[in-house]
């Protein structure tokens, strides 16, 4: 190793995880690379790839540590639909970058196990609120908070972002 790369010890996949996520932050997915990604952690070139295979495991990766993150800000006992909506929404200002990979198919391994389960966690709590086996209110729900979400990282929403509407009096409204 060179004196630019020094030995770099204790959690690699993570220090990569934490690197890719600046990478997404600052230039978004298009643009991360394997071989910058190694450079900015001080690594290899290869370590990337032996931690990950390649960039679409590497994404697999971003996408169940976000899906694990977001079951944690959703997890706990929550007051109602408002108030998931409300969680959802700061973990998607508070984590951009793993938002911004999370619900990307064209750039994760969607049969990964890890990804689905830490998926499933994380939608558990939507799951419960709504009442479990109503899937159209599941989907209501989760498309008024990722919508608002959405909105709210492209500085859409005006005033402050972390206000959220009434998402279940909006989900009957639709229907749901």
């Amino acid at each position: 190793m060179t004196e630019d790369r020094p030995y770099h010890h204790g959690d690699l996949p993570r220090a990569l995880l934490a690197g890719a996520a600046e990478i997404v932050a600052e230039r978004g997915p298009a643009a991360l690379s394997l071989r910058d990604l190694a450079r900015r952690t001080g690594v290899s070139h290869a370590a990337p790839a032996h931690h990950f295979g390649d960039k679409t495991g590497l994404f697999t990766a971003l996408a169940t540590e976000g899906f694990t993150l977001l079951a944690a800000a959703l997890g706990g006992p929550p007051s109602g639909l408002r108030d998931l909506g409300r969680r959802y929404v700061a973990f998607a200002l508070d984590h951009p970058s793993h938002f911004a990979i999370m619900y990307r198919r064209d750039l994760v391994h969607t049969d990964d196990p890890a990804l689905t389960a830490a998926k499933q966690d994380a939608y558990a709590p939507l799951r419960a609120a709504v009442g479990g086996d109503d899937e159209d209110a599941v989907l209501a729900a989760w498309s008024l908070a990722h919508g608002y979400a959405t909105l709210a990282l492209a500085g859409a929403v005006p005033g402050d972002a972390a206000r959220f509407p009434d998402i279940a009096r909006a989900a009957k409204s639709l229907g749901a």
